[in-house]
């Protein structure tokens, strides 16, 4: 390999290297997404009880369709900070907060299952190495948060059966592509056309 070789593969390796280090103005964003994602989440505690009684009379575990609302914070700050760590840091400060304002569920259903979420929404990305920032990337990443999510319930419901585990399983995936997913990724692509992420590659592909 020549000087010149060795030289661009070192600046290229660099590159990624400063891309994937987190800034201040990564931080605090990434913070505001958690911070709002929390409050909504803490909000649909009290919203869905309703709802997850009616989805639920359907059929058992279809009220796993409704899981977006606490699936989004992940995908969400992961398409618009692209650093890897984002989705588990959003997720997871999104479910303290939740938890810290006081819900029915407790730690294991707001914390616990929150950093599993985080951890299936990063997994979205981190399987494309942290490369491709697109819409069938964030849909993934929301896929295997809900994944997450699923399996969580799936361990702490030994009573449940396992076509009402699978059937929770599967609408969890479910919501956590099509609208977690789907819906992180047009608000990503709406702020862009705003302005409001110029300081982000997200910003920069309107």
């Amino acid at each position: 390999m020549t000087n010149i070789e060795t030289d661009a593969t070192s600046i290229a390796s660099s590159s990624i290297h400063m891309s994937r280090r987190w800034r201040v103005v990564d931080v605090v964003t990434a913070t505001a997404i958690a911070a709002a994602s929390g409050v909504i989440f803490w909000m649909w505690d009290f919203l869905c009880t309703a709802p997850l009684t009616l989805f639920e009379s359907i059929t058992p575990g279809f009220e796993g369709l409704l899981n977006a609302f606490w699936l989004f914070a992940g995908p969400l700050a992961a398409i618009i900070i692209r650093k890897p760590g984002a989705a588990l840091y959003a997720e997871t400060i999104a479910a303290m907060l939740e938890l810290l304002l006081g819900n029915q569920w407790g730690a294991g259903g707001s914390l616990v299952v929150g950093i599993m979420q985080g951890l299936g929404a990063e997994l979205g990305f981190a399987l494309f190495a942290y490369k491709t920032w697109n819409l069938m990337s964030t849909m993934l990443s929301g896929a295997l948060s809900g994944v997450a999510c699923g399996m969580y319930y799936w361990f702490t419901n030994p009573g449940w059966g396992a076509l009402r585990a699978s059937i929770y399983l599967g609408t969890s995936i479910v919501s956590g592509a099509l609208i977690a997913g789907i819906v992180s990724w047009v608000l990503c692509r709406a702020l862009a056309k705003t302005g409001a992420l110029d300081h982000f590659a997200s910003g920069r592909v309107k």
